[in-house]
């Protein structure tokens, strides 16, 4: 099985109704985890500190959903040492 890693992200927003971060050099990555249960964890950790602030919203991404497995690799992927 495939892991299925996930990225958790987050900072302040132009606006609490829409996601386009007010600044993105100061994104706050606070790390990728090997599933979504440990995803959620640390999501739900960083988003209970942030919860008075409305502007600053906390996001998880499935890397795992960027790569199709049973693609062909392209050339970039296929550099490996």
């Amino acid at each position: 099985m495939s892991q299925r890693l996930h990225l958790v992200f987050g900072g302040e927003l132009v606006d609490p109704t829409k996601t386009v971060f007010k600044d993105v050099d100061n994104i706050d990555v606070v790390g990728i985890f090997p599933d979504y249960a440990s995803a959620f964890a640390a999501w739900k950790a960083v988003a209970q500190r942030t919860v008075d602030d409305a502007h600053t919203r906390y996001f998880i991404a499935h890397l795992h959903r960027l790569r199709d497995e049973e693609a062909e690799t392209g050339p970039t992927q296929e550099l490996q040492s």
